[in-house]
């Protein structure tokens, strides 16, 4: 039996996760802008937030259409198994509460799925904003958490 093999691009979609309020806001209070990411494969959108890991048509989240889109190669990795591996995530660290908006996140689902795809990691201007404003910005921790229990997180 002949085995065939398949690659599937996959994508990096990057969005605003204010919807616009981030461009005004966010590098006023903390010199940053936050994003949220999600990972485009097999023509689904797969993302993580507080209900867990999500999938949609591209592009078909709440917030409309990426900022920006990075292409992150190709992956042999097959439907079946991709599909296997998101059940056993959103079993175990990828489940609804387990998401934090600083230490797990949308973003570090998608570093984590483009590892197992591509063995590439997302970009480090995303993945590295988290402990950059943290660092930078006394006492900010607090006031986001606060803040989390009062907006809508993807």
């Amino acid at each position: 039996m002949e085995q065939q093999s398949s690659a599937h691009s996959v994508k990096l979609y990057i969005y605003d996760l204010s919807r616009g309020m981030a461009r005004q806001l966010s590098p006023i209070m903390l010199g940053k802008r936050f994003k949220h990411t999600s990972i485009v494969v097999y023509g689904d959108e797969f993302f993580f937030g507080g209900d867990g890991i999500s999938s949609c048509p591209p592009g078909g989240t709440m917030l409309g259409p990426p900022n920006s889109v990075v292409d992150l190669g190709i992956t042999e990795v097959t439907g079946e198994i991709f599909m296997d591996y998101l059940m056993s995530l959103g079993e175990s660290a990828y489940r609804g509460e387990c998401y934090r908006l600083f230490e797990h996140n949308c973003n570090t689902f998608s570093n984590e799925v483009a590892q197992f795809l591509t063995g590439k990691k997302i970009p480090s201007y995303i993945t590295d904003l988290p402990s950059e404003v943290l660092s930078t910005c006394s006492g900010v921790r607090s006031i986001i958490y606060t803040l989390q229990s009062h907006i809508w997180i993807l």
